[in-house]
């Protein structure tokens, strides 16, 4: 996911240490990050790159993992245009060095003290920041319950697939998908945007009390949270991140 950022003081090298490509256009980037402090699931960092002539682009990525004392993970989504995400998803190597400054927030983190069961919200790589909960969750063995609602374009563009299907398979974790350009084969539900109906049963019941996170384009974090707050779902409870114009 990647939005815009202001330029900040400090600035640290980050080595990256290990990449992969999770879809055709994503790619998952490890990076060692010396004295980076305690991160907490839903933060994010912020990558500088500087151009020979001196020219700066600087654009925010949301953590997907934190391991160990010095590493991150963060997922990249080439942005058509981009300045910065081709660069990151087809030419940053393995030894490589990009300038960090973070983890930066702590508006839309989720802390593994909390009991509440927690419904989490994701429009295509606004899944990032919410996988980083869902690892914690893991790592701390919490027993609140939790339970994803991903709407992606098609199957190719899932991310994580394999680790989301073996936390359903071991029933830690509900996953609700929506394919809204092309459904997989054998798929019950035809490709399409869901209404506030199906939207609904998909939800921790309002009643449970549930924590909510949204991430995702803007427009489609707009329409769901207005449909929670519809559905009533406290505002209270309700945090949000966007990403686009």
């Amino acid at each position: 996911m990647e939005r815009r950022a202001v330029l900040v003081n400090g600035w640290r090298p980050a080595t990256v240490v290990a990449a992969e490509m999770e879809t055709q256009t994503a790619r998952t980037l490890r990076l060692r990050l010396p004295d980076r402090g305690r991160v907490l699931p839903g933060q994010h960092i912020d990558i500088r790159l500087t151009a020979e002539d001196g020219y700066q682009a600087v654009r925010s990525y949301s953590i997907a993992a934190a391991t160990g004392d010095d590493l991150l993970e963060t997922t990249v989504e080439e942005l058509e245009d981009g300045e910065v995400s081709p660069y990151l998803v087809y030419d940053l190597q393995v030894g490589d060095q990009v300038e960090v400054r973070g983890p930066i927030g702590r508006w839309f983190v989720w802390r593994p003290n909390e009991q509440n069961p927690v419904q989490l919200i994701a429009g295509g790589s606004g899944v990032v920041p919410l996988m980083s909960m869902i690892r914690e969750h893991e790592h701390a063995s919490s027993q609140a319950p939790f339970r994803l609602f991903y709407s992606l374009r098609t199957p190719a563009s899932r991310y994580y697939a394999q680790e989301l299907e073996s936390l359903v398979a071991s029933e830690r974790l509900r996953v609700d998908y929506v394919y809204t350009r092309q459904a997989p084969e054998l798929s019950t539900r035809p490709a399409g945007r869901p209404d506030i109906g199906e939207f609904a049963a998909a939800l921790i019941p309002v009643d449970l009390d549930p924590q909510v996170r949204v991430c995702g384009p803007t427009a489609f974090v707009e329409q769901y949270a207005q449909w929670l707050l519809d559905l009533g779902y406290p505002a209270a409870n309700i945090r949000t991140e966007r990403f686009g114009g």
